[in-house]
């Protein structure tokens, strides 16, 4: 029979089978993508943030001496640490929300899940700047109304509780698409609601006392851990690449040689529709674009094993602060070059499909000797990790312009000025970036409509900065379609390219030719950028 109360030890089960289920659906929740582009990485941002509380767990759990309050701080700091993409930031708030209203308790109730549940909505919905309904916000509100109605009306049974919010969680769930119209024209539900729910059903499980593995394994984070030190190479990089061709023992061969050539602790394994890959590297992007050759990538890890050894290889001597400094994301050593060549003193590799966490954030701020440090995300999905930094750096002064792409990033660069206040700056960056149009090129990994646009797998998209803006089967046709479209108000001057690490010199010269040819008052600037997923990203200032 099922407890009806839960204490400290069964809370900490319910949250480890929780975060074990969800690891268990991560790839199924990343196919949950709006736009079918090969970058979906809700489930993956999720997974991530969870699984940073639930080493804290098992860790607290192996001393014997588990309380409310240290499990509670153990799943907010944890989560709050290891928080990726803006689902992986509200579902951190939502736990640090539920876990601030029950840690001083010792047993929670019916009542208290209502209370603890209503203060996890709360807290979320504050870390949101502009919230927005049928996204995880409104699977969480479902299940907190839901619990207030089952717990204003006198429910004593903490088993049938928990099973009518769950259900009613489902229901809030698939009436997401009708709140959020691009979900219904995509197929699909939220996906972040869809991780929340997978959540609830792995910690019901676990409170009905089912058979479950609490053990979370040797993780990626541990591996990195015993190894680093011996390591001559900083970055750990591991991806899965989901063969689209043929992948015999001689493309095995000739993979791991080229791997030997950048890196050392190299592991292939493959069946016949994926390779997991593992190498220990200076140039993650090098290794990256070579998995691009076989196929789409998912689950792309980079670790900076050497992150942690920064302050004690610097010198004994007090180092002399600057007054600016800076932390960009970028994905590709040709955009990560450009961002340095601007004055950028670290940056963090990431983008789509590898969102850097708040603990990513943290630690780059730290190694910066700046008394103002700008952080540039260049991501939307990465802007409220960034944003979760500036609460948990004390020591200087930490502004994140809210950049959601890589040109906005370049532009907020180019317009800072190194004798303005860093409120004055703040306020110029931020304003130039919103002049700046971008446009991305990649490919679809599913037949979908969107905006009455047929899309089919393998087609070419341009994306725009409020959504589709071309879909063909040919890449220079979808690139000029996109150029096109960014000029149609005709209020561009420059257009900037950055190529990717698939796309030849005689392709990007041809989009060239094109922009002078259409466009001959317009100046075209052009760069390899080396990024991964997008074959294009374009600007128009």
């Amino acid at each position: 029979m099922a407890a009806n109360v839960i204490n400290a030890d069964l809370l900490a089960k319910m949250f480890l089978a929780g975060a074990k289920n969800l690891e268990a659906k991560k790839e199924w929740i990343n196919e949950l993508n709006v736009f079918p582009v090969p970058d979906g990485d809700t489930g993956t941002n999720m997974v991530m943030t969870i699984m940073s509380a639930a080493k804290d767990v098992h860790a607290l759990q192996s001393t014997n001496d588990i309380t409310m309050q240290t499990l509670c701080k153990a799943i907010s700091s944890g989560s709050l640490k290891g928080a990726r993409g803006n689902s992986g930031v509200i579902l951190s708030q939502l736990l640090r929300g539920f876990t601030k209203l029950v840690k001083e308790s010792e047993e929670i109730t019916i009542p208290m899940v209502a209370d603890a549940c209503e203060k996890a909505v709360e807290t979320a919905y504050k870390a949101v700047m502009k919230p927005k309904e049928g996204t995880i916000l409104t699977v969480a509100k479902g299940i907190s109304d839901k619990a207030r109605e089952l717990a204003d009306a006198g429910s004593d049974n903490l088993e049938v509780f928990l099973d009518e919010v769950i259900k009613h969680a489902e229901v809030v769930l698939a009436h997401t698409p009708d709140l959020l119209p691009i979900l219904k024209q995509a197929g699909v539900v939220d996906s972040g609601g869809q991780g929340l729910v997978e959540i609830l059903h792995g910690a019901y499980d676990a409170f009905l006392g089912k058979e479950i593995s609490y053990d979370l394994g040797e993780t990626a984070a541990e591996a990195v851990e015993e190894e680093k030190e011996e390591s001559k190479f900083a970055y750990c990089t591991e991806y899965i690449v989901h063969l689209d061709k043929v992948f015999n023992i001689k493309h095995e061969i000739d993979f791991k040689a080229y791997l030997e050539t950048i890196g050392e602790s190299i592991a292939i394994v493959t069946d016949e529709e994926i390779l997991k890959v593992h190498v220990y590297t200076n140039d993650p992007g090098l290794a990256i674009q070579r998995g691009l050759k076989y196929g789409q990538l998912t689950d792309i890890k980079v670790d900076n094993m050497k992150a942690e050894n920064i302050e004690s290889q610097a010198p004994a001597k007090p180092v002399e602060l600057k007054d600016y400094g800076f932390v960009s994301v970028s994905a590709g050593d040709g955009l990560s070059e450009i961002f340095k060549g601007l004055g950028v003193d670290y940056v963090i590799e990431g983008g789509q499909t590898m969102n850097p966490s708040t603990e990513d954030f943290v630690e780059a701020i730290k190694t910066i000797p700046a008394r103002t440090v700008f952080v540039l995300p260049n991501n939307k999905n990465i802007i409220m990790s960034a944003n979760q930094a500036q609460y948990l750096v004390d020591d200087k002064k930490v502004i994140v312009i809210p950049t959601k792409t890589i040109p906005q990033g370049i532009t907020a660069m180019i317009n800072f000025v190194a004798d303005a206040t860093p409120e004055d700056n703040e306020a110029c960056m931020s304003e130039e970036i919103k002049n700046v149009k971008t446009g991305q090129v990649t490919y679809s990994v599913r037949d979908t409509q969107i905006d009455d646009k047929e899309i089919k797998e393998g087609d070419y998209m341009g994306l725009g900065d409020s959504g589709l803006l071309a879909v063909n089967e040919d890449l220079k046709t979808v690139t000029c379609q996109t150029i096109d479209e960014m000029a149609a108000d005709g209020d561009v001057e420059l257009f900037s390219i950055y190529y990717g690490a698939e796309v030849s010199e005689d392709a990007v010269n041809e989009i060239v030719e094109y922009i002078n040819e259409k466009y001959p008052s317009c100046d075209v600037e052009c760069n390899l950028g080396g990024q991964p997923i997008y074959y294009y990203i374009i600007s128009a200032e």
